[in-house]
């Protein structure tokens, strides 16, 4: 019989509506894995970025209907590998900046009956800054809900075949197009990371790399006609580049 198995979604989250933008930039700040500094700075830190960046932020989430689509997208995403795994599976979402957070995610799956816990980050790239913030906020989370079925997470998948087929599906009809008015370039932008987590080993950036170099195999585009750059820096800090 096949064991009671949880598998949880792990994702950034995002607010749902224009009053939640601040206090989700608060949370996002106040995560030392975005913020390297002592506590208390960082609770400061976290609060001035949050007013400074809200009102850009709201005007963006403005046009996307006043909040941001993850949660929905994820939701579908959970329905679908749920029904593809079938009897004894049941899948979860654990947000980690926005609701469902990962205290309320494990005390549902811990109500479920969970026999084995697996962790599936919906970031396809490993960092410190997302992966593995995530999995240990859950694993927090679980320990303080008393959930205590075994647990294992899923690393990486920066070039898995359904990954990169999918994104090239979707890439290709869009470079068609815009190849009827003339030449046309594939920029890969990925959110930025400041320079000093790729020096102390976070592997970050080439797998990023990694992951445009097979998309861009699979479209057969020339190197002259792509490139990776990142985006959405903050702070002083030296990022990775070159810039979107």
């Amino acid at each position: 019989m096949t064991k009671k198995t949880a598998v949880v979604l792990l994702n950034l989250g995002g607010p749902d509506n224009p009053e939640a933008v601040r206090p989700f930039l608060v949370n996002l700040f106040s995560d030392p894995a975005i913020i390297d500094a002592p506590a208390p700075i960082r609770w400061v830190l976290a609060r001035f970025i949050a007013a400074r960046r809200a009102k850009l932020a709201g005007q963006i989430y403005a046009h996307l209907g006043g909040g941001s689509p993850l949660l929905a997208n994820t939701e579908v995403q959970a329905e679908a590998l749920e029904k593809a795994l079938g009897q004894g599976f049941k899948v979860f979402i654990s947000m980690r900046y926005w609701a469902p957070r990962a205290d309320e995610t494990a005390a549902a799956v811990r109500a479920w009956g969970a026999e084995q816990v697996i962790l599936l980050p919906l970031y396809p790239q490993f960092s410190t800054a997302t992966s593995a913030s995530s999995v240990a906020d859950w694993r927090r989370a679980g320990k303080s809900s008393g959930l205590n079925a075994p647990t294992s997470a899923l690393c990486c998948y920066p070039a898995a075949v359904g990954f990169i087929e999918a994104v090239a599906d979707l890439t290709e009809p869009l470079l068609a197009d815009a190849r009827l008015s003339g030449p046309a370039r594939v920029l890969f932008s990925a959110h930025g990371l400041p320079e000093k987590f790729i020096a102390r080993g976070d592997p970050y950036q080439w797998q990023v790399e990694a992951s445009a170099a097979a998309v861009a195999d699979w479209l057969d585009l020339p190197a002259d006609e792509w490139q990776v750059c990142y985006q959405s820096r903050v702070g002083p800090l030296k990022w990775i580049g070159p810039s979107t």
